[in-house]
Parts: C-alpha cells; structure tokens; sequence
C-alpha cells in the first residue's frame, strides 16, 4: 500500500509521465548537478554585495532591504536610482523580492551569502522539474528530459541563481504558471484548488516583476477559449477558476497599492514604478532611431541628465507618471521613429554575439548559452508550427511573442529575454531530438543497406 502510495506521488510530481526508474533517476541527478552548480556560483559571490556584471539591481535591492530591517520602511538611504532622494519612499523595486531579503536577514543575520545559498538550492530544484512538466506536457518525455539538462547547464540562469535579485524566483513562477495553465488547458474539468493556486503562481509572477500583468489577460482568454473548446462547450467552470485566481492576485496587491497611495502622498501607483522610467529613457529622442541599451553613466546623455529639471524635484510616483507621459508624446510626435527605433531593439534582445562593451565573462557566457543554442530554439520553434500542436501549445508561442513585443515597443536588455530563452529551451530540446532521432534514422538506413 505504502509503495503504490508514493508511487501515486512520484507520477503526479513529474507529470504522470515518468514510467520508467531510469528516467527518474536521470531527472534526480540533472537537479542535483543543476543545484550544485548554483551553489558555487554563490559561493564565488561570497558573503557581500558587490556590483558584478549585469547584477547592479542587487545592490539596490540589499539596501532597501536593511533599510526595512532598521525601521525606515521602503525608503533609499541615499540619493538613488532612478531619481529618489535619501529617505524618500520608493516603489521601484519589488516588495516581494525585497521581503525575501529581510526574512532571510532576520533569521540568519546580515548574510547574503545565506540568501544566495536557499536562491540557488531552490532554482536548481524547481527550474529543471517545472520544465521537465513543461516539457512533458508541451512536447514528449524525452524532450522535457532534455529541456531539464539544458537549463541545468543554461549560463545565465546559473549564473543569475546566485545574483540577489528577481530573475530566479521570477522564471520559477512563470514555469510555474504555464504549467498550471497547460494542466487546466488538458483537462475540462476544474475546481477552486486549482484556481487558488494558479492565483498563487500569478501572484507571485507579478509581485516580483509588474510587467507579467500584461500578459494575464491574454492568458485568461486563452484557458477560456481551450475550456470551450472541450466537449462541454461551456465557460462556466473555466470563469470560476479564474475568478478564484483573480481575487487571490487581486487581494495580494491591494495592500502594496494602499502603501503606495500613503507613502506617495494620495497618489495611486498600483504596483511598481518603473514602468514610465523605462518608457521615458527607451524612447527618447536622444536614440535617434537606433536604441542603445546602455546610456553613458554620466555626462549630458546620461539617464539622470535626461531627466527634464522642472520634474526633478516630484517624487517618485508622480516623477514615473510625468515621464511616462513624455515618452508617450516621443511616440506621438514621431511615430515613424518609434517604429524603427522599436525594431532597431532586436538587435539588443537577441544578442549572441561577443561584444567589446562586454567583459570576458559576460561574452563566454553569451556565446556558450543563446549563442550555441539559438539555431535550435528557431528550429523547434518552426517545427512545432503545426495544428494539432498548436492547439495545446498556443499558450507558449503567446508567451514568447508577447513577452517579446512588450520589450521591443520598451525597453530591451539581454537579461530581460531570459524568461523567453527559459521557453524557448523547450523547443531548443525539440529540435534536438527531431535531429537526433533522424541521425539514428539515416544511420540505421546505411547499415541495412550495407547488410545487404
């Protein structure tokens, strides 16, 4: 009873699909590599906060952190990014990520080490498993196997599991959430569990980054157009479930957007501000019509030179909003440019070449992830365009092009892509065994033929 029990567990932990011990054995050993590679990436960072490359935000998110710890509540200690003077309040930064900090300060001492550490154990455990389901669901057994090694291996997820900032928590709830979406997707029946943790998933996703709020409702219709697509052609229990998940979202976001609209002066900023900062400095003319990800850090043409002297002096909510509203009058004014400047951003998001700008490091890690694997993320990206595939993985392909556009009408940086290259690892494992499976084809044609 006791071995047909955990078995029961194992099939609905890896997906009902693992039939074989080996393949469950492989799936053990790839996160027990994943995660012993993550924890030396942590180890490497040590026990301090430092500004090692593309990992700025760390530091700002420690500072707020001990800022919360000492009393001072969501506040900078210093005259900060974007445009905060010391011991104003901020919003820029996510309260979640933020919180994570100060557990783990509060338990253990001021220790980032400690925090890379459970980061790095919990990205090694739930990234390979989450895209194994994803890949299991999505695709087959072998290439969720696969999709696993790979991300396992996946420099910049390695390298970012040490980094205290969003990005793994973050990819975690998105991997999190589409496998939640393709479980109600398969299957018409539903029920108020499922709706709570698919709030919990979206919750968690857009508390350390707002932006996933845009892709909720494309989402939602989704899941609506799959559950009337079921054989019961009805909508009703799919409305349920989402209604489930939009009061526990909805709930978990109140109490920031009142904290906002106290700490703000009655000003209401639902989540984060930083959407009108991107939009402004992404969009400005200063880029004429080919976008640099990397404005100088001083100088006229740096981000807080732009910034117009007669709003230098709002605070943070409503210096986000009056710049949101100029980036939006650079559209106006020369749409024409917006459109050119917003492709002439691809060449910044799909970067995988080295670049001089870059360190050592940095380009190795380019080149030994997007680099090698990008002609086999197009590959089974174009392979998987059939219908009977499409039906049930739709919801992927909207995230990769949804994901994408927000960034390219933005602002576009490679660390932004990542949660897209999380994706799209899964049609990289596509592509891969497509290939592999007819080498063996070929192979095993020539040896009959040579039989004979």
């Amino acid at each position: 009873m006791l071995s047909r029990y955990w078995q029961n567990f194992l099939n609905r932990l890896f997906c009902n699909s693992i039939n074989s011990e080996a393949n469950q054995y492989w799936l053990i050993i790839i996160i027990v590599v994943a995660i012993t590679l993550r924890v030396l990436v942590a180890f490497f960072m040590g026990d301090q906060v430092g500004d090692a490359p593309g990992t700025f935000d760390q530091i700002s998110y420690d500072m707020v952190a001990q800022r919360v710890l000492n009393g001072f509540g969501f506040t900078v200690a210093t005259n900060w990014w974007p445009a905060t003077l010391a011991g104003e309040p901020t919003a820029h930064w996510s309260y979640l990520y933020t919180l994570y900090l100060v557990g783990v300060y509060s338990l253990f001492g001021y220790h980032p080490l400690v925090a890379r550490l459970i980061q790095a154990i919990l990205g090694g455990i739930f990234m390979p498993w989450l895209v194994y389901r994803l890949g299991c669901r999505y695709f087959s057994q072998r290439i969720g196997l696969v999709a696993a090694g790979l991300i396992t291996f996946y420099a910049y997820f390695v390298y970012y599991a040490g980094a205290l900032m969003t990005e793994t928590f973050y990819i975690v709830a998105i991997l999190w959430t589409l496998d939640l979406v393709g479980q109600l997707g398969a299957s018409a029946s539903t029920n108020r569990l499922t709706g709570l943790w698919l709030g919990l998933a979206l919750t968690t996703a857009v508390l350390l980054r707002q932006i996933f709020l845009l892709f909720v409702p494309i989402l939602y219709f989704w899941l609506l157009w799959r559950s009337y697509h079921h054989q019961t052609r009805s909508v009703r229990p799919m409305l349920l479930t989402l209604g489930m998940a939009t009061v526990v979202l909805v709930l978990s976001i109140a109490p920031w957007t009142y904290r906002n609209y106290q700490a703000f002066g009655g000003q209401f900023v639902l989540l984060n501000t930083n959407a009108g900062f991107a939009f402004f400095w992404g969009n400005h003319p200063i880029h004429g019509y080919n976008f640099d990800s990397l404005l100088p850090a001083t100088g006229p043409s740096s981000y807080q030179a732009l910034i117009p002297s007669d709003l230098r002096e709002l605070n943070e909510a409503a210096l986000d909003r009056a710049l949101l509203q100029r980036g939006l009058a650079f559209v106006q004014a020369d749409p024409v440019r917006y459109v050119i400047l917003s492709m002439s951003r691809l060449k910044d998001y799909f970067m995988f070449w080295p670049s001089s700008e870059s360190g050592l490091a940095s380009n190795l890690s380019r080149l030994v992830s997007f680099g090698v694997l990008w002609p086999f993320m197009l590959y089974g990206f174009i392979i998987s365009l059939r219908p009977s595939f499409l039906f049930d993985a739709l919801i992927l392909y909207l995230f990769v092009l949804t994901y994408t556009i927000i960034h390219l009408l933005s602002w576009a940086l490679i660390r932004y892509r990542l949660p897209v290259d999380a994706i799209l690892l899964l049609y990289a494992s596509a592509a891969i065994v497509d290939v592999w499976v007819k080498l063996r084809q070929r192979y095993t044609k020539v040896q009959n033929a040579s039989t004979f």
